[in-house]
């Protein structure tokens, strides 16, 4: 039989997520995958999953307990143009939380977006 517990109505984190960690782990991530990298519109698509997928693996491996992620990475070829990125979520301003890394290069800057939303 599976064992069932009482709801502790506990609404704080034990490990609180600490985005100093998760900044240095994601830009750590985007330098070593694609500091000698040039840009490719045909490849990006796919080195956009694969890294997405890596720091979202060493997010999980920080182990901030009630949390869930979002990741995504984004890649722009230089080609002297302006850019804005937006994103809009349900916020919950105590716990959830968000932060970015960039990596540029000669050709291109990736820039990746970790969203932290508290999961009770």
């Amino acid at each position: 039989a599976k064992i069932r517990y009482a709801n502790t109505y506990r609404l704080e984190s034990h490990n609180k997520f600490r985005d100093y960690l998760v900044r240095d782990k994601a830009q750590a991530i985007l330098t070593n995958k694609l500091q000698q990298a040039k840009y490719d519109g045909v490849s990006s698509p796919s080195v956009c999953a694969s890294v997405s997928e890596e720091i979202l693996q060493a997010v999980k491996e920080l182990d901030f307990d009630r949390y869930k992620y979002v990741v995504s990475v984004l890649i722009v070829e230089k080609a002297g143009q302006a850019i804005n990125v937006a994103s809009r979520w349900v916020w919950d301003v105590q716990r959830d939380t968000w932060v970015s890394a960039e990596c540029e290069t000669a050709t291109f800057i990736a820039l990746a977006l970790i969203t932290a939303c508290y999961y009770e």
